[in-house]
């Protein structure tokens, strides 16, 4: 099944339709290799659809992330930016505070931590996103290198 036919699928399960508008907000952001921020996919789909309003950007935006199909990621000034989900499998995120750059990692045991909370509060938790913020590896050469 074509990534299209998947994201119609999974958007008519949900009672939505493939608007021309969320389709070319897609196409931006499966364009992109780094994080977009909602200004810069709005920038670039109104080349396409002059008229289209930020609002619907920021709307689209937060039901693609909730569907599953991209990523949203807070950098350190709590903005949000946005990148496909290139992987579906479960996953968190290293944001460096220095060039903004976001790794991927899978490494995630927090079952335990979990049962533990759940127990404690009586909250069912449903999901989980750890992000950790810091330097890269080439932000942290740049910086002893400076003198």
């Amino acid at each position: 099944m074509s990534v299209e036919k998947k994201v119609i699928s999974i958007l008519r399960e949900h009672g939505y339709k493939l608007t021309p508008q969320r389709k070319a907000i897609l196409d931006v952001i499966s364009r992109s290799r780094s994080h977009l921020t909602p200004a810069e996919v709005y920038e670039k789909v109104r080349r396409q659809y002059p008229d289209i309003g930020l609002v619907t950007v920021y709307r689209t935006l937060e039901l693609l992330a909730r569907l599953g199909f991209i990523c949203e990621v807070r950098g350190n000034d709590n903005n949000r930016s946005y990148l496909l989900r290139r992987s579906f499998s479960h996953h968190h995120h290293l944001i460096c505070s220095g060039c903004n750059k976001v790794i991927d990692f899978n490494e995630c045991d927090l079952a335990d931590m979990e049962r533990k909370i759940t127990e404690s509060t009586g909250f069912s938790i449903e999901s989980h996103l750890v992000e950790f913020t810091g330097k890269c590896k080439e932000c942290l050469q740049g910086e002893t290198v400076k003198c």
